[in-house]
């Protein structure tokens, strides 16, 4: 299967584990879900990652008006 959009790419990683970095440089991993035409991404076993540590979330819903990118991880 190709690749010819960005939002492809996403359709792609569906079922896998993603990582995203967010507009105020905090990180969120997990595993990709759904996604939507705003990317707006639901991650399921996810967590925070942050230079020290890592925080457990869980079920998280992440607007794509904060995303800088995601990718897999």
């Amino acid at each position: 299967m190709t690749t010819n959009r960005p939002l492809d790419a996403l359709d792609q990683a569906k079922g896998k584990r993603i990582i995203i970095r967010l507009k105020n440089g905090d990180q969120i991993a997990g595993v990709l879900k759904a996604f939507d035409l705003h990317i707006n991404v639901w991650l399921e076993d996810a967590e925070q990652i942050n230079s020290e540590k890592k925080i457990k979330l869980g079920t998280v819903i992440v607007r794509g008006d904060n995303i800088l990118f995601a990718s897999p991880e």
